[in-house]
């Protein structure tokens, strides 16, 4: 991934939705990896690996 830093004003809006939907779905994978290994790295004390979540729902029946 090719890192690119574009400064712009800040009083310029921005629009993060037209930016993430032109990048590949690998592009996008690439990001949050990048974000996540930055966030283990800056905690410190944190597994690096995904936590499975599984909830489950009683339906009534009928």
């Amino acid at each position: 991934m090719d890192k690119v830093v574009k400064i712009i004003k800040q009083k310029t809006s921005s629009n993060d939705f037209l930016y993430w939907s032109q990048k590949t779905d690998q592009e996008r994978l690439d990001a949050i990896e990048m974000l996540r290994d930055q966030y283990i790295k800056f905690l410190g004390n944190v597994q690096p690996r995904l936590i499975r979540v599984c909830k489950i729902i009683n339906r009534k029946r009928g």
